[in-house]
């Protein structure tokens, strides 16, 4: 059942757009700061990223509520691929535990695919009932997947994710901000 989209509202829109932008930079910095030779330095960045694998976690749990009006398959899809992507990306903290040497990228290349992969679906309900303008929709379901094959191919040995993630990166950017200016209310 399609509805009308100006009967739709996203709950807590606000705080689902501030997560996506805090997330990008618990990540990069907490990563950043992760990969320092100084313990504390070390400590921190892996409390930033634990942090970001909360925010993550919520991002999945706020839209799947959300998402669940309209497909309930696409609303626990997209969940578990949050959920994934926010332990994929916790991995690297297993480092911190003595005799453990756990992969710095491996998590990261999984928890992207399959973030590139549950995001599709998540925005082809946008496209599908208009809650975003059709071109937002199709940016980032062409964006998550050129993103999802950057890693997957990262998996093969290729480098090509840093060439390929700009699309769904400044779609999640500008989503968010999108989000936090119309504070979830659908305008057509």
């Amino acid at each position: 059942m399609e509805q009308n989209s100006s009967n739709i509202k996203i709950h807590k829109a606000r705080i689902i757009g501030s997560f996506f932008l805090l997330a990008f930079l618990l990540y990069g910095i907490g990563r950043n700061i992760f990969e320092s030779e100084i313990l504390a330095e070390k400590y921190i960045g892996a409390l930033l990223i634990i942090g970001n694998s909360i925010i993550v976690l919520l991002i999945g749990i706020f839209l799947r509520k959300f998402l669940l009006k309209f497909n309930a398959f696409v609303a626990n899809f997209y969940l578990f691929s949050r959920i994934f992507e926010a332990i994929a990306l916790a991995s690297i903290v297993l480092n911190m535990f003595p005799n453990v040497i756990a992969s710095l990228d491996l998590g990261y290349f999984l928890g992207m695919i399959v973030l590139g992969i549950g995001s599709i679906p998540m925005c082809l309900i946008l496209l599908k009932h208009r809650i975003v303008p059709k071109w937002i929709a199709i940016w980032g379901i062409v964006g998550y997947a050129v993103f999802a094959f950057g890693f997957l191919m990262e998996l093969f040995g290729n480098k090509w994710s840093m060439y390929l993630l700009g699309l769904a990166g400044l779609w999640e950017i500008y989503f968010a901000i999108w989000l936090i200016i119309k504070g979830g209310k659908i305008i057509d």
